[in-house]
């Protein structure tokens, strides 16, 4: 019989090779805020309260341009859509939680915490609540840390990092890792695609805008496909 610590340490385990990733990641997102004017603490409070990499990233760069508040904003969220996306698909599992306990759960949904999660419960079925929240809090133990520690490395170490490391390479790296294995029907596949092709064809799009439409484009793309699957009875 399984205990609520053996899920834990399962999580643990399947959050800990993200850390690779996330060194990088973070640490580029401490190097671009203070290039754009954040001072460290400021980058790390944004760490510590958006934990949104993706989002953070999209925000920095922006306000580097001198974009409005606003699109700033409304880019920031169109980014950060998916999670939402994310609550409802954790709903099914997690929903029965305390509000308090509910409440941690949104602030640690991140890509990594999701994707392993979701793999976890479709996989044990007989878990219950109690251990499926110990995996899940397993997953996000290595990583926030991770995230924070390095943000401040990043900030503290700004522009001494040399361009010859090429520390972006993280970026494109943790979501083609992340999405990828998850693009499992139709409907995935057809809202990314979608998205892609929308984004790059309006990339003439001043404030990176074409970026929020494509966003919006694919996902109803997605829907749509996903709609007419469920009609015809093929949506697995």
């Amino acid at each position: 019989m399984q205990t609520t610590k053996s899920p834990y340490w399962q999580g643990f385990g399947a959050g800990t090779p993200f850390v690779l990733i996330l060194v990088p990641f973070s640490t580029l997102f401490g190097v671009v805020a203070t290039e754009a004017g954040l001072s460290v603490l400021e980058a790390l409070t944004m760490s510590l309260v958006v934990v949104a990499g993706a989002a953070q990233f999209t925000a920095v760069q922006l306000m580097s341009e001198q974009v409005p508040v606003a699109i700033v904003i409304l880019a920031a969220l169109t980014v950060n859509l998916r999670m939402a996306m994310y609550s409802a698909s954790l709903t099914p599992y997690l929903g029965a939680a305390p509000m308090g306990v509910r409440a941690l759960v949104a602030y640690f949904t991140v890509d990594q915490t999701y994707a392993c999660s979701v793999a976890a419960y479709e996989a044990n079925p007989d878990w219950t609540l109690r251990q499926r929240l110990a995996y899940f809090f397993g997953v996000a133990t290595p990583i926030l840390p991770a995230w924070l520690g390095f943000t401040l490395v990043g900030s503290l170490v700004g522009a001494t990092i040399p361009e010859s490391w090429a520390l972006d390479f993280a970026i494109p790296i943790t979501f083609i890792a992340l999405v990828a294995p998850i693009l499992r029907t139709g409907a995935h596949r057809v809202a990314a695609l979608v998205a892609i092709a929308v984004s790059l064809a309006l990339a003439w799009m001043p404030y990176s805008l074409g970026v929020i439409v494509a966003g919006f484009v694919g996902m109803a793309a997605g829907a749509e496909v996903e709609r007419r699957m469920v009609a015809k009875g093929t949506w697995t």
